[in-house]
């Protein structure tokens, strides 16, 4: 990039988005790129994974010195790790960078059974490079999803020469927010299985299972409809590992030893022992993995400095956009922009440079809102947003508020006083489908306008090519969905951070789910005549762990029990005019896997019974939704 229009980018960027990037304008690039590919790693047990090592030269000779070194560990590929660094800008800066293959994976030898080697190979990829000739013992790392796990698996047994880590959009805990949520198996771990064997190494030598591992990849919407599916007998079978780790994980239902000793699947379980060095933790509201668990559990625990940069984006893009609704020009992240957001931050965490990036206000959100509620020329809802710059997270001048459900629908700060209870009927055969929110169905139907399952913000209505629908009726019209709305707000209102819905309930059953999902109602416009319901944060929980995940405890049927929903978090402006809306229902397929009622903690041989029930809202069963509500100045 020429040195003119780089000055253009920053000056931009300053502008509009709430990164420190001031170094970026003075400095120029000095070095040329020297590539070693496919360069032995040794681990400690003798399983040899393949890296290349990216390093400073002139003329075309590696430059004799040492430099911080920046790590990315992938499963998928170090020949395509371009979206996750301009690496060979960092090099011509002054980085070596070092990209490998994770064990089992492409190149690397070994076989690979999702997350359990990743902090010992970390650990020891870690230590071999500090070691080389031309690493001056500082090591970074950085990477998104899997390649941002591996960075907290590593950081959790401590590596000497690990410095600094740009964490993106993985989580803290895979059995609340990875391959589980609250009891639940989310179901997208299917596809990405399916994704798993098609890039196997057994698939890349083998012509012929490679296509027979893609197409369910590309009939993942098919499979979702055969649940459950029969070991031995599903298209990921050839692929031994990847078999086992989905059964793994979605019949070890408990929280238990085999969830907390894995270091990659649960860093929070390690947070006392991980590595104390600054870390940069970014995410979006509309990804799975929440970030944030990593700031709130390492900012008080750990004297280095701790960054939350949280945006309005799906796990799978940094758009302006997500889904049906448009945030801004301010809201989208370029891959320039991503790559100076991690030169300041290497350059301050490894090169000790003064960018800002350890001086500035730690917390960086995005508050969704605002916007006119039009139809933008795209197509999507003009919903807006702004940056805004905080000393912490949650937010200290948060004002929790209950918002209370009512017999009839209505939702207030109001107590209820004698009402009835709010009753449905849940048919595990016929779930309410997943519209909207968190999950990301990976799909290789290219030519699909829109996912199979869509995810991010949706108008909740149903339509017929999304997974489940049959219809374009909103899924409010549903019998098993019950909806709880504020009348028209007379004034703007913030909520920001975290969401809790506490419930007394009862059921017919032995066992069910109860999902929460908390909306923002547009009001009718010539776009939208019917409004539009724009989903913020959902979640669920399996009734068998409403004491705990350790240990699954069966209802008694008709016995009315109160627990807590816990919710991910957001930040929303509902403009005066619009609507705070609830909806409780038992299901949200396939986001989550369906409750077959009958105490089996997931649906067995196709068994199922239909269950009625019952949200309570009388003064002694006060069921309602806390919202952190943030004072306007």
């Amino acid at each position: 990039m020429h040195q003119e229009n780089r000055t253009e980018l920053v000056i931009a960027m300053a502008q509009r988005n709430p990164v420190s990037t001031k170094s970026l304008a003075s400095k120029k690039e000095e070095f040329d790129v020297f590539v070693e590919r496919d360069v032995l790693v040794e681990m400690r047990d003798g399983m040899k994974l393949i890296a290349d090592v990216y390093r400073p030269a002139w003329s075309g000779e590696p430059v004799k010195d040492r430099f911080p070194v920046i790590l990315i560990r992938t499963s998928y590929n170090k020949d395509n790790a371009q979206k996750q660094l301009d690496y060979e800008s960092f090099v011509r800066w002054g980085y070596v960078v070092v990209i490998q293959d994770v064990r089992g994976r492409y190149k690397s030898g070994g076989s690979h059974y999702h997350g359990v080697a990743e902090a010992e190979d970390g650990y020891d990829t870690i230590e071999w490079i500090a070691a080389r000739p031309w690493s001056n013992g500082r090591v970074g790392m950085t990477g998104i999803s899997y390649l941002g796990a591996v960075q907290a698996a590593a950081a959790a047994i401590n590596p000497p020469h690990l410095a600094s880590v740009f964490h993106v959009k993985a989580p803290a805990n895979y059995y609340q927010n990875g391959f589980r949520h609250h009891g639940t198996f989310l179901m997208y771990t299917l596809p990405i299985a399916f994704m798993w064997t098609g890039s196997s190494k057994l698939a890349l030598e083998d012509p012929v299972l490679r296509k027979a591992a893609h197409d369910p990849w590309r009939k993942s919407s098919e499979w979702l409809s055969r649940m459950p599916l029969k070991r031995g007998l599903t298209p990921f079978s050839p692929d031994a590992e990847t078999e086992r780790w989905f059964f793994d994980v979605m019949t070890e239902t408990d929280y238990s030893d085999f969830w907390k000793k894995v270091p990659l699947w649960q860093p929070e379980e390690f947070f006392d022992d991980y590595k104390d060095i600054p870390g940069y933790y970014v995410a979006g509201w509309y990804d799975l993995y929440r970030e944030e668990v990593f700031y709130t559990g390492l900012s008080k625990r750990k004297k280095s400095r701790i960054k939350l940069l949280m945006g309005p984006w799906t796990h799978m893009d940094w758009n302006r956009y997500a889904g049906e609704v448009d945030f801004g020009r301010d809201a989208e992240m370029s891959y320039d922009e991503y790559n100076a957001v991690q030169r300041n931050w290497f350059d301050a965490t490894l090169r000790d440079r003064k960018t800002g990036s350890l001086t500035e206000p730690p917390v960086k959100i995005f508050v969704m809102g605002g916007g006119d509620g039009r139809r933008n020329s795209d197509g999507r809802l003009n919903h807006g947003g702004r940056w805004r710059i905080e000393n912490d997270w949650p937010l200290p001048r948060t004002r929790y508020t209950k918002y209370y459900f009512h017999a009839g629908g209505t939702l207030s700060t109001t107590r209820p006083g004698d009402e009835a209870a709010s009753s449905f009927v849940y048919d595990p055969k016929n779930p309410v489908p997943t519209v909207g929110g968190t999950s990301y169905f990976l799909s290789d139907r290219s030519e699909l306008k829109a996912p199979f399952v869509p995810f991010g913000p949706y108008d909740q209505r149903e339509k017929p090519e999304y997974f489940g629908c049959n219809s374009n009726l909103p899924l409010a019209a549903r019998p098993d969905v019950l909806v709880f709305m504020t009348s028209p707000l007379a004034a703007d209102t913030e909520v920001t951070g975290p969401i809790s819905v506490r419930l007394w309930a009862s059921s017919s059953a032995v066992d069910t789910d109860f999902t929460a999902k908390l909306i923002d109602v547009h009001p009718p416009n010539e776009d939208y005549p019917e409004g539009f319901a724009m989903n913020l944060s959902d979640s669920i929980l399996r009734m068998r762990y409403r004491n705990g995940f350790e240990k699954a405890e069966l209802m008694t049927p008709g016995e009315v029990y109160e627990f807590v929903i816990d919710m991910p978090p957001t930040s929303n402006l509902f403009r005066k005019g619009h609507r705070i809306r609830v909806d409780i229902s038992s299901s949200n397929y396939p986001a989550y896997d369906p409750n077959p009622n009958t105490g089996d903690p997931y649906m067995m041989g196709g068994k199922s019974v239909i269950a009625e029930n019952s949200v309570h809202v009388d003064t002694q069963h006060p069921s309602h939704i806390v919202l952190p509500v943030i004072p306007l100045d």
